[in-house]
């Protein structure tokens, strides 16, 4: 296989790096000279890629307009750092994760290189850097990966080959949570889930009003892990009550942890202003056979089957998810019957379907 260049912007804990890493896992070993470009300031997922890493200047600010700034000129820098690289095979395929690192794209169709765009998002504002990424996009790209199908349909290209992969979990990951026994209470309690961005259009706002409309039922508990530090928590609570049956927590390695306490996972984001494109944190739920509640639209509605693997509601609806969060909560039969459909089709998306998936269309990207 030929030299991949793969380029990322921000290296964190959230799904795009983590899916990158597992990328980077299935073909680094069938890339001679493999290396990745990552946008400085961060640690992440590609902390420990175990490849040779440069690293472009990026800083993220509190000021929406002042990152917008600064995204751009990262990409100026993302563009030189990789013209600068003499180590760089012509034939070199530079493997662009996001439609963000848009720097990458335009240095390998300058410089006559095959690009591929692993695309994972589609809410992208304002509407006119979405334009401009999606048109960078069909003017550089030899060949997209979408994470579902619903993506495919939800962000069309044209006149660029699309391929769907869908995500899958790191192998470690996957070994615990196939072992992992789940108990819909443990101790009594009924523990409710979710990991998410610290984000309105996360669904932050409807969990907590979701936490307050089951203020009444002293067996069930509240859990957010979210993709930040402490900081981060006082700072988004420093103007927002947070309940006392909920218990927020900071950015942790140790996901598998909560999963495998979890009686349900919820995923609220909003459907009118954030639709997934695929939902990282539902398939790690449901490979632990944990119940979830997820929306209606994109990406989780093509993993969820309403009423088999949990239950399609959206956020919006604090009386419909209250209904189907009491309706777990007091019935154990019906979580156990969720929880074995949960695990058969978390199954689907193995790790061993991800890299064949992967690898071919590597080929293709190698004949265009």
């Amino acid at each position: 296989m030929n030299q991949i260049i793969f380029c990322h912007l921000l290296n964190d804990f959230s799904g795009s790096p983590k899916i990158l890493a597992e990328t980077i896992s299935v073909l680094k070993k069938q890339s001679s000279g493999a290396k990745i470009f990552v946008g400085s300031g961060s640690e992440g997922f590609l902390s420990d890629c175990d490849l040779p890493v440069t690293r472009y200047w990026y800083v993220r600010s509190k000021y929406r307009w002042v990152t917008l700034f600064t995204y751009f000129f990262s990409q100026l820098c993302l563009f030189f750092a990789l013209l600068r690289d003499r180590s760089i095979e012509k034939k070199a395929i530079v493997y662009t994760n996001t439609l963000l690192p848009f720097g990458a794209a335009l240095y390998g169709k300058l410089t006559g290189r095959r690009v591929l765009y692993h695309i994972h998002e589609v809410s992208i504002s304002p509407a006119p850097l979405r334009l401009y990424l999606t048109s960078l996009v069909r003017w550089t790209s030899s060949l997209n990966i979408y994470v579902s199908k619903t993506h495919m349909e939800m962000l069309p290209i044209g006149g660029v080959v699309a391929r769907c992969v869908h995500n899958t979990l790191e192998q470690g990951f996957q070994r615990v949570a196939t072992t992992a026994p789940y108990m819909p209470r443990r101790e009594g309690i009924f523990k409710v889930l979710m990991v998410a961005s610290l984000r309105d259009y996360k669904g932050i706002p409807e969990l907590l009003a979701l936490v307050d409309a089951l203020a009444e039922r002293d067996d069930i508990h509240f859990d957010l892990v979210v993709n930040g530090e402490l900081a981060d928590i006082d700072e988004y609570f420093s103007n927002r009550k947070c309940p006392p049956k909920l218990t927020v927590y900071p950015r942790t390695m140790d996901t598998p942890a909560f999963y495998g306490a979890a009686s349900v996972v919820l995923n609220l984001s909003r459907v009118d202003t954030c639709q997934e494109t695929f939902g990282l944190t539902i398939l790690e739920a449901i490979a632990f056979g944990v119940p979830v509640i997820v929306p209606p639209l994109g990406g989780p509605a093509e993993l969820v089957t309403d009423a088999v693997q949990g239950f399609l509601v959206d956020s919006r609806d604090t009386a419909q998810l209250r209904l189907r969060v009491l309706a777990l909560a007091d019935d154990e039969q019906l979580c156990m019957a969720i929880s074995q459909a949960a695990r058969l089709r978390a199954q689907d998306f193995g790790h061993d379907k991800f890299a064949a998936a992967l690898e071919a269309v590597m080929a293709e990207v190698q004949q265009c």
